[in-house]
Parts: C-alpha cells; sequence; structure tokens
C-alpha cells in the first residue's frame, strides 16, 4: 500500500492493482463499510497514455464520516479482483465497468445494460458510434471550419424578440 495523498479533503491512495484486494479488504477491516460507488475512467482520457484504465473505489467510514478513495490503473490484459464479497453495491458497479468499458473482473459478471449480442465498450473513448458514421454530427464543424465559407456573424436581436423567419413584422405608423 502507498503513502495516501489528501486534496481538496479528499483522501486517496495509489495502489497497485496486486494490492488492491487487500488494501480493499484492510480498509473494509478498518469500518470503511460504507459503500459510496466504484468507476472507471477511459484509458484515453486527456493526458493519458491510452494504455490503462484508471478504477476508482469510495467508500465511507458512518462512524467517522470520513471517506476514503482507493485508486488503481489496469491494463487491457489484466482483471480487476472483485470486492463485491466486501460492499454488495460494488457488484453493480462491476458489472458496469466490464460491461461498459471492457474491464475484466474476477468472477465473470453477466450483462447488465447492453444485449448478448451487442459488440464493443460504448463508454470509451474509442468506441465509434454509428450515428457519427452514418451521418456527420451535427456539431462537429462550426461556421468557418470546413473550409468553404468565412464564418459570419448574424445580427442578434434582444431576448425575446424572434427571428424573421417567424411571419411578417407589424409594420411602423408612417410619420408625418
Amino acid at each position: 500500500m502507498t503513502t495516501p495523498k489528501t486534496a481538496f479533503g479528499q483522501t486517496v491512495h495509489h495502489v497497485e492493482l496486486a494490492d488492491w484486494l487487500a488494501t480493499a479488504t484492510a480498509h473494509h477491516a478498518d469500518g470503511y463499510v460504507m459503500f459510496d460507488w466504484l468507476g472507471v475512467e477511459d484509458a484515453g482520457r486527456p493526458g493519458a497514455a491510452g494504455q490503462r484504465h484508471a478504477v476508482f473505489l469510495h467508500v465511507i467510514n458512518p462512524q467517522t464520516r470520513e471517506g476514503v478513495m482507493l485508486r488503481t490503473e489496469i491494463a487491457e490484459a489484466d482483471a480487476l479482483p472483485s470486492i463485491a464479497h466486501l460492499w454488495k453495491g460494488a457488484q453493480w458497479h462491476e458489472r458496469e465497468a466490464a460491461e461498459m468499458f471492457g474491464v475484466t473482473v474476477d468472477g465473470k459478471p453477466e450483462h447488465l445494460l447492453l444485449p448478448d449480442s451487442f459488440e464493443g465498450h460504448p463508454l470509451r473513448k474509442d468506441f465509434v458510434l454509428a450515428s457519427r458514421v452514418v451521418r456527420p454530427w451535427p456539431g462537429a464543424l462550426e461556421p468557418g471550419e470546413d473550409n468553404t465559407s468565412a464564418p459570419s456573424r448574424r445580427r442578434t436581436a434582444p431576448p425575446g424578440v424572434p427571428d424573421p423567419s417567424w411571419g411578417p413584422r407589424r409594420e411602423e405608423e408612417p410619420q408625418s
């Protein structure tokens, strides 16, 4: 187990994958019996090398109301030891991590949200959305980014005034 780091009132233990289960068990024995959440940060996150997912576990000691977060990194070929026997609520989160991010969890969890025929892991950055392949994403290009025209600025009306496409405007009274 490594030395914990505290920042902004949150204690984070950076744990090697081999020590994940032992560290989690030790915290459970120390009174951190309230499971909060388990989540995954994709390997494709900004600033990452793209090879390892980060797995986070947040648990709370109900007597002291202190929370602690365990963090480990897991490679594509590694398996995350299950902690569902310590905190029953972790099983759902482990199943989500396996299905949505492709993290292998000991115990081979069954599908949670997606059908058995679904291929891929939709919360990973490298997952290709079929809707973007079939049709260009509407927000992909801003005016002028497609190199066919210069960006233009249109005059904006005050809030609550509809644009001219809403129909004819009331004509002003002729001045005499």
